[in-house]
């Protein structure tokens, strides 16, 4: 898929990793929608973005919703041909805490925002990208997901997070071969420690620890390096029912 003929929904699109995959999809002549729950920071995010771009202000973890403003995105932009699922919440609070032991709320939120939603609009993409004109090898669409190194080494205190990321990386090749037969790819990359909003707000030690601990480089993740990934994957047909760690080598530690 040339990323000219991109018409994107993107989760989390309002900053961080989706605002960079929307940055870079509209820098080379694609359309965005930004799906995202901060309604300011939404909008400011496609108004800096121009005419390529609009938002719709979105909880993935409504179904209702979700249809809705995939459907209002696909009239807008002609189409739908990718989605690209980066909303996420951290989620973090020990099994047994200080206060005791995690509410359950906390365990089910994170599944619901990180697991659940990414399902969501996954298949509110998919119902749209089915009926679309098949492109060379067949292709209709990509479903592009988010998911973590956390899905493999999770730490202490990343009990939910780490489930709902590994809940992605494990539905990425059944739905790849399921939605095979329509010609709409799918796969996850699962980044490792990258410069977003949360890392702004640390102190610069322990930015300068994190970025210590990855193997090389020796540094905390570019948001678009994460988006160049987009559009290597946008453009290579045969990348299909993967999970790419794209992390300088780091294996997280316990704590």
């Amino acid at each position: 898929m040339q990323l000219d003929q991109v018409k994107a929904i993107i989760t989390g699109g309002a900053s961080g990793l989706g605002h960079a995959v929307a940055q870079h999809l509209v820098a080379h002549g694609g359309q965005v929608a930004l799906f995202d729950v901060n309604g300011e920071k939404g909008a400011a995010a496609a108004s800096a973005l121009g005419d390529a771009a609009r938002f719709y202000r979105t909880d993935v973890t409504s179904e209702e919703n979700v249809a809705t403003n995939a459907a209002a995105a696909h009239a807008a932009m002609g189409g739908l041909n990718v989605v690209m699922n980066c909303a996420g919440i951290l989620g973090a609070g020990r099994v047994l805490g200080k206060q005791g032991a995690m509410p359950l709320t906390t365990f089910a939120g994170t599944i619901g925002v990180n697991l659940i939603g990414s399902f969501n609009v996954a298949k509110a993409g998919a119902a749209l990208m089915q009926a679309n004109e098949p492109g060379e090898d067949g292709e209709r669409g990509v479903i592009v997901n988010t998911a973590s190194v956390a899905a493999y080494e999770g730490q202490i205190g990343q009990a939910a997070y780490s489930a709902s990321k590994g809940g992605v990386v494990g539905m990425t090749l059944p739905m790849a071969r399921e939605l095979a037969r329509f010609g709409i790819r799918v796969l996850t990359i699962a980044p490792g420690i990258f410069w977003t909003p949360m890392v702004d707000g640390m102190t610069p030690e322990l930015q300068a620890s994190l970025g210590a601990s990855i193997p090389f480089p020796s540094r905390l993740g570019k948001p678009e390096e994460f988006a160049a990934t987009v559009a290597f994957i946008l453009g290579n047909r045969y990348l299909n029912g993967e999970t790419i760690r794209l992390d300088g080598a780091v294996r997280l530690q316990p704590k």
